[in-house]
């Protein structure tokens, strides 16, 4: 499956980043993990802590999938508002998501503080803007039901944002306790370490087919290699869906591109991270060599050559749309430029558990616009699948979820 094309930023922010064997013989292990990127880090950092003596492979290098071309938005809200979730699922439910995304930002600072190499972790407030005056009403709803129930949220009128920012909206929410991160840097710090502490992992090491005994899994690669594992987790990302096809899964194209370093950002109080009602939505970072990070235009198509012809358009339209806000970027070149296949549910929830048909595994679909944030969930709900049996916030994200009305968002 072709998923990403364009010149990447973050590989080339951890150039000498650890590299790993290819599996040349056959081995045994409690867990085997299929998948090297942010959700297969992150549940290989969960599972070793735990004890569980585990295996991770993946076809290629360390985070070279979809997790190179992540932006690294770290924040508690999603594609799908508090409101709306709340419409679909039920207040419980709704309410548990948020607070569950909410933790995980507390979760990964804690995480990222523990790693043999830093990923540039940073707090960051959110500016979440009302892109036409028509998204004001569900936009103020939004910001009353997350008022509402305790999380840090401010509401700001024209005059506030005209008053802190070089340009003018119609209202925003402002957020306070999110992040950014670089999400390669992450997925490499979090197998570095855990493989410190038992983790054996294997590169260009890929499972052809496999088979079912009673207690455990039989995994053959495409070298002849066998693999006994007595549990296995799949963080395969969106090619997962060519294993096996789930109705909730919903794929476009995505691009990003990333400045050059700008030497002053006094223009971008607290280097917040912007986002927007509008759907599909334009959003802006910063980096820590201080670059800034525009994505958005999502398209509908999944086919790789149209996603990578409109590549230098999107480019263009990108840097201009930042442009429209921060006028003093004006000056500025986009030196990475890239696009993406991406994923999300029809419902709005990522997909983590058990999948019938397939005996002694779990799957970690991070899909969405938080994908950092549901993997350390799914990492925390599959550790406690595999040593415990059970874990209270696994029937939230089960595959076998009941269709529900998908609500409404802001914008």
């Amino acid at each position: 499956m072709n998923l990403i094309s364009g010149r990447l930023l973050w590989p080339l922010t951890w150039l000498d980043a650890p590299t790993y064997p290819k599996l040349g013989h056959d081995i045994e292990c409690d867990c085997l993990i299929v998948g090297g990127g942010e959700a297969g880090a992150s549940c290989a950092y969960e599972l070793t802590k735990l004890g569980v003596d585990t295996v991770l492979v993946d076809k290629q290098r360390i985070g070279a999938g979809s997790t190179s071309a992540n932006t690294g938005l770290v924040h508690f809200a999603n594609d799908k508002s508090l409101t709306s979730c709340i419409h679909t699922f039920g207040e419980r439910a709704g309410l548990q998501f948020y607070k569950l995304c909410r933790q995980a930002v507390n979760d990964l600072e804690k995480t990222s503080g523990e790693l043999d190499t830093f990923p540039d972790f940073m707090r960051r407030e959110s500016l979440y803007f009302a892109s036409c005056e028509e998204d004001l009403h569900k936009l103020k709803q939004e910001y009353e039901t997350l008022s509402r129930y305790g999380f840090p949220v401010a509401y700001l009128e024209a005059a506030n944002i005209r008053a802190r920012f070089p340009f003018e909206k119609p209202g925003a929410i402002l957020s306070n306790g999110d992040a950014e991160i670089n999400p390669y840097k992450n997925a490499h710090a979090l197998i570095q370490t855990a493989r410190r502490h038992g983790l054996r992992v294997y590169e260009e090491t890929q499972v052809q087919r496999h088979e079912a005994g009673k207690d455990y899994n039989i995994f053959i690669t495409t070298d002849g290699r066998r693999i006994q594992a007595k549990k296995t987790v799949f963080t395969t990302g969106y090619e997962t869906q060519e294993i096996k096809p789930n109705p909730n899964a919903v794929m476009s194209s995505t691009y990003a591109i990333a400045t050059k370093p700008v030497e002053a950002l006094a223009y971008w109080p607290t280097r917040c991270i912007i986002w927007e009602t509008a759907r599909p939505y334009l959003f802006m970072r910063t980096t820590a060599d201080n670059r800034v990070i525009i994505g958005g235009l999502d398209e509908t198509t999944t086919d790789p050559d149209e996603r990578d012809r409109k590549l230098p358009a999107k480019q263009k339209e990108l840097l201009q749309e930042a442009i429209k806000l921060f006028p003093a970027l004006s000056g500025s070149d986009a030196e990475y430029a890239w696009a993406g296949l991406f994923g999300g549910t029809h419902d709005g929830l990522p997909l983590i558990g058990r999948q019938a048909g397939f005996p002694h595994c779990y799957f970690a679909l991070v899909y969405g616009g938080n994908g950092t944030l549901y993997s350390t969930i799914a990492a925390r709900i599959i550790g406690g699948l595999i040593t415990e049996g059970s874990h209270p916030d696994a029937p939230l994200f089960r595959f076998d979820r009941p269709k529900r009305d998908p609500g409404f968002s802001v914008g």
